[in-house]
């Protein structure tokens, strides 16, 4: 989860719905994008990574799109609570130690990342 100094409540909110309303998983009939976390019983890892907004100044990075530290616990913590809230069982939602370095494990199934922005893109949007 990387929070920008732009972000909002408002966004956080969205977000989480977005996040869980995503169809990233494969249908009954085996075909791609048919089914959300919520409707095939998955589970949600969310970390917090401010390196997500990042940009180079020569060879340096910057982080100052980055939301500051103090306002980015808080935001992650309310966007915790929105998804867990959104999902029908709460204890399958984990988060990792805001700001903490972590060791984190998975298996990633396929080839696909995917970066969901707020607000939703021209590009993305349903005519």
């Amino acid at each position: 989860v990387g929070l920008s100094a732009e972000d909002t409540a408002e966004c956080a909110d969205w977000m989480a719905k977005k996040l869980l309303s995503v169809k990233f998983f494969a249908g009954e009939d085996g075909k791609h994008w048919k089914r959300n976390v919520k409707e095939v019983g998955g589970e949600v890892l969310l970390v917090s990574q401010f390196t997500l907004y990042f940009r180079t100044k020569g060879a340096n990075l910057d982080f100052s799109r980055s939301m500051p530290p103090d306002a980015a616990r808080q935001c992650y913590q309310e966007f915790v609570s929105k998804v867990r809230d959104e999902m029908a069982d709460p204890d399958k939602v984990k988060d990792g130690q805001f700001g903490a370095l972590m060791d984190v494990e998975l298996v990633n199934d396929g080839p696909v990342t995917v970066q969901i922005e707020y607000p939703e893109p021209p590009s993305q949007k349903k005519s």
